[in-house]
């Protein structure tokens, strides 16, 4: 077998459930040692080996971690590689400088690991949301004010769009004035929904977005 067809079958046997539980997004997600744990039996019986690397990169004024995850082929001694990035934070609350580095390596690791090997976090969360059939419910009941806050459905679509970056969801929703996802308007939850989900993709794609 090729490098591709190796990587082929380990995407199709690939499962790395989500254990972890973020209690301020009230949401499930997989670390990028539960991915770790999950593919390495699936490495041995193709054959395979697994590096990640990391680099620091300035995009404009921005420092970012790019993260390269490379399978190569032992036998054949082929490699394809996925890269993601993640940016450092100038400071973060309750952690030093190391530390924010390290977060960030494992958020771009996660993502560099999702795209070799095509785990969808997006997917996931959407189908295990239920929050348009909510909003739906909402809406024929006439709840859905102008003057009223979001529904937990739609809190969690929020932390969905934002690809589960907790930080991100913090910074946007902050700038409209709420500390919580749950004291979010209905008046501003598409606006919040529609900035998150930009901000979400430059950061994945590396490209710097006005915040």
């Amino acid at each position: 077998m090729g490098i591709y067809e190796k990587l082929m079958n380990i995407q199709l046997e690939l499962k790395a459930p989500k254990n972890q539980f973020n209690k301020f997004g009230n949401y499930s997600y997989r670390s990028c040692e539960d991915i770790l744990e999950a593919v390495k039996p699936l490495l041995h019986q193709n054959k395979t080996a697994l590096t990640i690397s990391d680099e620091i990169v300035q995009i404009g004024n921005r420092f970012y971690v790019k993260a390269v995850a490379t399978l190569t082929d032992i036998e054949g001694g082929q490699a394809i590689s996925a890269s993601a990035l993640a940016r450092e934070e100038e400071i973060k609350k309750g952690m030093d400088a190391s530390q924010i580095t390290g977060s960030a390596s494992s958020y771009a690791r996660k993502y560099a690991l999702n795209g070799l090997f095509c785990i969808d976090d997006t997917k996931d969360s959407d189908s295990t949301n239920t929050y348009v059939k909510d909003e739906n419910k909402q809406q024929k009941q006439g709840n859905n004010t102008s003057s009223g806050v979001i529904t937990k459905a739609q809190a969690k679509k929020i932390y969905a769009l934002a690809n589960g970056d907790v930080d991100l969801c913090k910074k946007i929703i902050g700038k409209y004035g709420y500390k919580k996802s749950d004291e979010v308007k209905v008046s501003d939850y598409e606006k919040i929904c529609k900035e998150i989900e930009t901000a979400a993709k430059a950061l994945l794609e590396g490209t710097p977005f006005e915040e």
